[in-house]
């Protein structure tokens, strides 16, 4: 069998899309200009990044992109020395992103480089508590100082106080410095995200490989049972949901929610009514910050909050009140998985023979419960709380180049790179300054226009699963437990879907969250279906949110395209007991909305019992 994907260099121009590298920035191209810079590009395996990103990039919204590259690459090489694995480097094609784990090729530096990241990781490891903590404050403040950034057109005369307060400086100055300071704070948020997330991944994948060594062979699903259980911010909102929605029952309100209403209408009715307005009050405490929970990863602009939409939310509140109605348990099983933790970790324990490696087991499982919390809480401070806030002060960006017709939209400006953005405002604030008409509105909307069917065309082309050269064997470990990419992946990959996916029937994916459940599926690939699910269901998607956790009050189990055991599909399924396979590869394919499927959440086996009719 070939070694070799498609050469990156060599992946065809979608027709009509010439001229499409524009869109992004120049780094991310692969390109020959550079022969040795050429030769790491073909020699490279390059994967694509399907679990964060399911849809092209609007050329704006790689910036996350671009943060989180510099930002986990650092931590990995720079700061904590992990042993084994440098950063991850980021391409783009044709709208979608492809990545490399770099790994260090010397086994002599990989030894240099463990006493290093014992001195550094150990620290952290050995004052997490305290270290979160202080995250915690240090990223509130981000978000305060996001808050405090807003965008308005420029004033037709400076206020007379900043002539006699000396000021010194003008309001086309202001807004291009807020810009700054919005991308820098947006660059910090992401620093601090990775401050500990490489170190809890570490922590999970260490623990990995000390089990296997003194269990060889011992499944992946029940490694990752021994630290669940998580108390984690992440589960907040969903709690909050389910409050609301006893708080209703108490307040006697199930048939004013019963009413087919939106939000804002539900919401007037409720306000004239004593116990409707006991009941806002409760609301408005739960919106800040716990509605800041995107309807999607957060990763795209499209994934609006729940404060954005407040008909979202409101439609949870009345599946939970039903739900509690007819005597279901809402929310996590959090001391059913508490005593099957501790059983396995016990069980496991009593079979090692020796001290040694029973201190090792020990002292690595410890670990792996104490910073597993984190590895989902910063999802909401970041991706959540953070993204949903700083997408509003763009769209008020936006605002300001419409009204100065530079975009015909206010959410065009999400085909414009940042830096662009900034070139934009400049000729805004410029053109402003000296009283003349600037050159954006004869130049943007035709390039806007451009790139909006350069757009359309990427989500129409389906991105190959991995370009470049196959190493002999995945070693890197953030590869394999969060992406799910193994050996055995790109074997699959590379064989096609002839061998690659097995009979008909039948599709292999990882270990998600143990268990066996039959159920209909429901594929969906958007979070708009959402609505469309039945009870009894088991979700099938390209990757799942956190914020779906409200849905799966309804379903059996769900299965996704992408991730491994410790993506965020798997460790939310599994904190509420919901059997889960992950990195399927095509599940959203092969499988059909209404087959009868069943899914090992323990063997990452999915099988189509029946096809639905029709």
């Amino acid at each position: 069998m070939s070694k070799k994907f498609l050469d990156p260099h060599e992946v065809p121009t979608i027709p009509g899309t010439e001229g499409w590298e524009r869109m992004y920035p120049y780094q991310y191209q692969f390109s020959q200009d550079d022969p040795k810079r050429a030769a790491y590009e073909s020699s490279q395996i390059w994967f694509y990044d399907g679990l964060h990103y399911p849809e092209p990039h609007y050329p704006f919204d790689l910036l996350w992109d671009e943060f989180w590259s510099l930002s986990l690459s650092q931590y990995n090489t720079r700061h904590f020395m992990i042993p084994p694995a440098l950063g991850i480097d980021h391409r783009i094609v044709n709208g979608y992103v492809y990545i490399s784990p770099v790994g260090v090729p010397d086994p002599k530096e990989v030894e240099k480089r463990v006493p290093l990241f014992l001195e550094r990781a150990g620290y952290y490891y050995q004052n997490w508590d305290r270290l979160y903590e202080n995250w915690k404050k240090k990223m509130t403040v981000v978000i305060e100082q996001l808050q405090s950034i807003s965008f308005t057109d420029l004033p037709e005369m400076e206020d007379i106080s900043i002539i006699k307060d000396g000021v010194g400086k003008g309001s086309g100055y202001e807004m291009l410095k807020r810009y700054d300071d919005l991308l820098n704070l947006g660059l910090l948020c992401w620093q601090y995200h990775f401050e500990f997330l490489n170190l809890s991944y570490a922590a999970q994948v260490t623990f990995f490989n000390t089990a296997d060594q003194i269990f060889p062979g011992i499944p992946i699903s029940t490694l990752v049972k021994m630290s669940a259980g998580i108390e984690a911010i992440l589960f907040r909102p969903d709690a909050e949901l389910i409050n609301l929605a006893k708080l209703a029952i108490d307040l006697g309100l199930e048939e004013v929610f019963k009413k087919p209403l939106k939000a804002k209408e539900l919401m007037a009715e409720l306000d004239k009514i004593p116990s409707g307005k006991e009941w806002l009050k409760q609301l408005e405490k739960s919106r800040y910050p716990w509605f800041y929970m995107s309807t999607g990863t957060g990763w795209y602009h499209t994934h609006i909050s729940w404060n954005d939409n407040l008909d979202i939310p409101f439609e949870s509140i009345r599946t939970n009140i039903r739900a509690i109605k007819e005597g279901k348990s809402l929310g996590r099983p959090t001391d059913e998985i508490l005593k099957e933790r501790d059983r396995i970790a016990e069980e496991y324990r009593k079979l090692i023979k020796n001290e040694q490696d029973r201190e090792a087991f020990d002292q690595c499982l410890a670990i792996a419960k104490i910073v597993m919390p984190y590895a989902e809480d910063h999802c909401f401070y970041v991706e959540h709380w953070f993204h949903s806030l700083f997408w509003d002060k763009i769209r008020q960006i936006g605002k300001v180049l419409s009204n100065a017709e530079f975009l015909e939209d206010t959410e065009d400006i999400w085909y414009m790179k940042r830096d662009e953005i900034r070139q934009a405002l400049w000729d805004y604030a410029t053109a402003w300054a000296t009283g003349v008409r600037p050159r954006g509105p004869s130049y943007w909307p035709k390039e806007i226009a451009w790139r909006k069917g350069v757009y359309e065309k990427f989500k129409a082309w389906t991105p190959p699963p991995a370009l470049g050269v196959t190493p002999e064997v995945v070693t890197e470990p953030f590869t394999i437990v969060l992406w799910g990419v193994t050996t055995s992946t790109l074997q699959k990959w590379l064989a096609g879907p002839a061998e690659g996916e097995g009979a008909e029937n039948e599709i292999q994916g990882s270990p998600g969250s143990s268990g066996v459940v039959e159920g209909r599926a429901r594929v969906l690939k958007s979070v708009e279906e959402l609505a469309d699910l039945k009870e009894g269901e088991i979700l099938v998607a390209t990757t799942t949110s956190p914020s779906w956790a409200p849905a799966f009050v309804k379903i059996k189990g769900a299965v996704t395209d992408v991730g491994g055991p410790m993506c965020h599909a798997a460790i939310v399924c599994r904190e509420y007991g919901l059997p889960t396979v992950v990195g399927t590869g095509k599940g959203t394919q092969l499988i059909k909305t209404g087959d009868l499927i069943r899914i090992d959440g323990d063997t990452g086996k999915v099988t189509i019992l029946e096809r639905a009719a029709g």
